[in-house]
């Protein structure tokens, strides 16, 4: 019975393979090869990370392998060994900073999208439209700012002086409240109709149901706090408080030659590209609902 099932399946593939026209198996065939293209970089990180220094510096550069080693990675724990902060103290930072970050923003993000999109209240559109044009200005325009209310608020030094600077993402509120406007109001006037406190319409009714935006924005708010190194620099004097991105950029700066710590660079670069990695095939699939703005039909 289960060698017939395999047949049948094997023929219904066939059958669908002879339907494909000939640019269509042309057109598979191209984007096969570009994914697998694509996919080098993130194989040489995988390759370059385990290493050893007589294949780190070899000409032409090899992308596999050939002999692995953890040697890097004890380098790397090694660094820090005779100092004070250890670089499990970075590590740790950065996964506070980054889960406080994503949460943060997800919420702020949300709670901002959804009044403008479903009370109308005066002045809604030119605030959305102020958020949007907060786009234009890049990252720098804003750093004395920042640094102002951040040294006003005593922040300094602190986690949340990593995370405030980061909880304002204008995608995020975009992208919220493209979903929440596809949500039929009729659904929460029957909630409120039931008794429903706005409250409840938002975390019981609303969040489930933009549950891919708010997939989209965790992403994107974990890459940028995994990876942000300006709150380090800008907002951070103790040593303790600061990053692994951070900490990463001062492994090689500074060197007398070109080649030191280099292996143990390649190891960080691998910790720090794998959790990025890791989120976004979790979440790949709301992601890709979001960008094809698959809200309520």
């Amino acid at each position: 019975m289960a060698g017939t099932l395999r047949k049948v399946t094997l023929w219904r593939k066939r059958s669908r393979l002879r339907r494909l026209s000939t640019f269509e198996k042309v057109s598979a065939v191209l984007l096969i090869a570009l994914s697998i293209f694509m996919l080098l970089p993130i194989v040489y990180i995988l390759n370059h990370a385990f290493k050893p220094y007589q294949e780190l510096f070899v000409y032409p550069p090899n992308i596999f392998v050939r002999h692995p080693s953890i040697q890097n990675f004890l380098e790397l724990l090694a660094i820090t060994k005779g100092t004070a902060i250890p670089v499990t103290r970075y590590m740790f930072n950065s996964i506070v900073v980054t889960g406080l970050g994503v949460f943060l923003i997800t919420i702020v993000s949300a709670m901002c999208a959804y009044p403008i999109s479903k009370h109308k209240f005066p002045g809604h559109k030119l605030l959305f439209a102020t958020i949007l044009l907060t786009l234009v200005f890049v990252p720098e325009t804003v750093d004395i700012p920042r640094y102002l209310v951040v040294s006003k608020l005593g922040i300094m030094n602190t986690y949340f002086g990593h995370v405030l600077p980061l909880v304002a993402v204008p995608t995020g509120v975009f992208l919220m409240k493209q979903f929440i406007d596809q949500l039929p109001d009729e659904l929460l006037d029957s909630a409120k109709m039931d008794g429903a406190r706005e409250h409840t319409l938002f975390l019981r009714i609303v969040i489930p149901m933009i549950m891919p935006a708010i997939a989209t924005i965790a992403i994107i708010a974990f890459q940028g706090a995994w990876t942000n190194t300006e709150t380090s620099t800008l907002f951070m004097q103790d040593e303790e408080m600061k990053t692994f991105p951070f900490y990463i950029h001062t492994l090689t700066s500074g060197m007398a030659n070109n080649v030191a710590r280099q292996g143990a660079a390649a190891a960080a670069a691998m910790l720090l590209f794998l959790p990025n990695m890791i989120m976004f095939l979790m979440f790949q699939s709301k992601v890709i609902a979001t960008m094809a703005h698959s809200g309520i039909k």
